[in-house]
């Protein structure tokens, strides 16, 4: 028997049989909250995983796509999009801004955002990963593509510095005690 998909996920359908892409859409039952599990759930590296971080620029909702082996940089993305000040937007502002939930969020069909950046080292991969409008669902899609289908502009997004799992910390948190306390976890 096959079941529907949540609304979300068919938006995204719709969205991507519209806009005649080349493009799949896969569904997981252990879902992939995290870019580390979405990597596993697929079996690729953490670097094909996009990771749709949404920020807040002067007021107005950004995406960033940035590799999930890596760090939005709010003040690249500030930079990018000519804005004074960004931000990492409340969970209540993601849902608003893309009418996704956080950890669900895919590059396109977005309810209020005009605004995608990607990173540009997303490029050098034939195929990565993106939210497909539900924790479970993942659509695998290449970069160009993806910037054809996102709308995307092309820069430098990232920190500069790697980015490091929980392994690599001994609390175990996955943050490194410096680090900005407000960076988001969803893809």
């Amino acid at each position: 028997m096959v079941s529907a998909w949540p609304e979300p996920v068919e938006r995204v359908s719709s969205y991507l049989r519209e806009a005649g892409a080349e493009a799949r859409i896969e569904e997981f039952d252990e879902g992939a909250r995290t870019a580390e599990a979405a990597a596993a759930a697929v079996g690729c590296e953490l670097a094909q995983i996009v990771k749709s971080l949404v920020l807040v620029c002067d007021g107005k909702a950004v995406v960033a796509l940035v590799p999930g082996d890596r760090r939005g940089d709010p003040a690249k993305v500030a930079r990018a999009t000519g804005a004074d000040v960004a931000r990492v937007a409340s969970p209540e502002e993601v849902e608003r801004a893309t009418g996704f939930v956080p950890g669900a969020v895919g590059p396109f069909a977005l309810a209020r955002v005009e605004t995608v950046i990607l990173d540009r080292t997303l490029l050098r991969h034939p195929q990565v990963w993106v939210g497909g409008g539900s924790p479970n669902h993942l659509i695998g899609v290449a970069p160009h593509e993806l910037v054809r289908l996102a709308r995307a502009r092309p820069m430098d997004v990232v920190q500069d510095d790697p980015y490091h799992s929980a392994a690599d910390f001994p609390d175990g948190s996955g943050r490194d005690p410096g680090a900005d306390p407000a960076e988001p976890k969803e893809r």
